[in-house]
């Protein structure tokens, strides 16, 4: 979480923002700069201390690396989902009779055929869409 900044343009920022402030100023934006340090240090003590608290000894514990929303993949908890309901549905396909189930799905699944098309029967268009 460094922003992409390194030492050298961090430094570039110090001296461009000296030349823009002045030395007449600059002891007083420094010490300002270091109070704002100083308090995002207090805060984040603060924080940290309030959550111990709060929450517990289990702070400790817990994994903060699995609820990194940069690890979110929607095919891996679906994927997971699946393989977490397919002992259950096993157990209750089972129990229906296999001659009834083919013939149900059959009804209800529409047709994968694909339509062929030709220049004298070409796809619909519909020219609004565009």
């Amino acid at each position: 979480m460094d922003f992409g900044l390194t030492i050298e343009k961090l430094f570039l920022i110090g001296v461009i923002a000296a030349l823009i402030i002045g030395p007449e100023r600059l002891p007083k934006a420094a010490e300002t700069f270091a109070g704002v340090v100083r308090k995002a240090g207090e805060y984040l003590r603060d924080t940290r201390t309030r959550m111990r608290d709060e929450i517990g000894p289990e702070i400790d514990e817990v994994d903060w690396r699995k609820l990194d929303p940069r690890q979110y993949d929607p095919r891996r908890i679906i994927r997971d989902a699946l393989l977490e309901d397919a002992p259950s549905t096993t157990a209750t396909a089972t129990a229906v009779a296999p001659a009834a189930v083919p013939a149900a799905v059959a009804e209800r699944q529409p047709s994968r055929t694909r339509p062929d098309f030709t220049k004298a029967s070409p796809p619909p268009f519909d020219p609004e869409a565009t």
